[in-house]
């Protein structure tokens, strides 16, 4: 039925499919200012107030039978929901987290991406298969995202100067412990031209574009390639995707709690830990998806690669996601904003580039599909590193 109603070509999925990031990129920078100057608490919860509403617009669509363009607009409106949700938590990090334990706190946060790309496909599985009701799956997360921000509201705070719960001993420990000097005094207005001038920035902007490329294909487009050339069943790929973000989240843990014990041991120094990581997330991923692409319609083989794959990118949570406190802990949340902005137009760029060379949906086409990936992230990894 959905195929009946929906019957688009591969270019214009690749579209809409990208139209998320359209809004979710000009939101980035106005999320930064706003996490700056009334706090990453407030920014988090209007951006979850946002998506609610998004959810509502989403489920009268698909009662509707609206246009691919209507379509497509709504999810622009739900990308700049999503926007301010990086600069804010890193924000958050920045004032709460002490140098030594950022990649841990990092994944945790970060990593629950992982969870909501296990449960929401499995969930709206079963609200389908039960209902067959597009609509129902929309009012659920957004009933989901009311109950989250009634315990969000009370419970978090900005910095741990402003929390009336924790007790004086961590309160003390945080004010030693933190770089960032916004726990003490108020801050200057954010040095927009120093930023524009920062070198380790653009890197960083550059490593964004190449970590985003990368994860964007894997959760957005692969997916198309298990159902439309390895011919797996639709069900059977939601499972296979599973897989991947549970190996991505275990993974993340396990290099995050490594990065942050080896700069604990002073076994190496900050910028090390970003470099081994960046490249881990990077460069690894990249082999292992060329290897899977030559692998035919082996499928067992082609799920193992890609799984493989995913595994070595929980690396990023210990490396560019967070390297913004790095450098700049006082203003962690606008170069957030302003590295993760520009980084994810690889969002708008990638699935459509990628649906317009697989129009077929051949092995062959999906292979240079693929050079491209290996391409983007082995290069941004070598200018990271340099």
């Amino acid at each position: 039925m959905a195929r009946e109603r929906y019957d688009w070509d591969e270019a214009t999925q690749g579209l809409l499919l990208s139209a998320f990031y359209y809004g979710y990129v000009i939101t980035h920078l106005p999320g930064g200012i706003l996490a700056e100057k009334f706090g990453g608490k407030w920014t988090v919860g209007l951006r979850t107030v946002g998506n609610i509403c998004s959810d509502s617009i989403h489920s009268s669509s698909s009662c509707l039978g609206w246009s691919s363009w209507t379509f497509g607009l709504i999810r622009v409106l739900e990308g700049m929901g999503e926007g301010p949700v990086i600069p804010a938590f890193i924000l958050l990090l920045a004032r709460w987290v002490p140098p030594s334990e950022r990649s841990r706190f990092g994944a945790m946060i970060f990593g629950g991406a992982q969870v909501g790309n296990i449960i929401g496909p499995y969930l709206s599985d079963i609200i389908l298969a039960d209902y067959g009701d597009w609509a129902l799956v929309f009012y659920v997360f957004g009933g989901l995202g009311i109950i989250w921000i009634i315990f969000w509201a009370p419970l978090c705070y900005s910095t741990p100067n402003a929390h009336p719960f924790i007790s004086d001993e961590e309160k003390q420990y945080l004010n030693s412990n933190v770089a960032a000097s916004g726990l003490h005094k108020k801050l200057d207005p954010v040095p927009f031209k120093a930023i524009l001038r920062s070198a380790p920035l653009w890197v960083l902007v550059m490593a964004g574009i190449g970590q985003d490329w990368g994860y964007f294909m894997m959760i957005i487009d692969l997916p198309k390639y298990f159902s439309d050339v390895l011919k797996i069943k639709i069900k059977d790929t939601s499972l296979m995707s599973a897989l991947w973000y549970i190996s991505m989240y275990i993974s993340s843990f396990v290099f995050a709690y490594t990065c942050d014990l080896c700069i604990r041991k002073k076994w190496h120094s900050i910028t090390t830990g970003r470099k081994i990581y960046t490249t881990v997330s990077f460069s690894i991923p990249a082999i292992i998806i060329i290897l899977a692409s030559y692998s035919g319609c082996n499928r067992t083989e082609a799920l193992v690669l890609f799984i493989t794959s995913m595994t070595f990118m929980g690396g990023s949570y210990s490396s560019v996601k967070i390297n913004a406190m790095d450098i700049a802990p006082n203003y962690a949340g606008m170069c957030s904003a302003f590295a993760n902005g520009i980084a994810a137009v690889a969002g708008i760029i990638a699935p459509y580039l990628i649906g317009m060379l697989t129009p077929d949906q051949t092995v062959g086409q999906w292979r240079t599909a693929i050079w491209t990936v290996f391409a983007v992230l082995v290069g941004t990894n070598l200018v990271y590193l340099i």
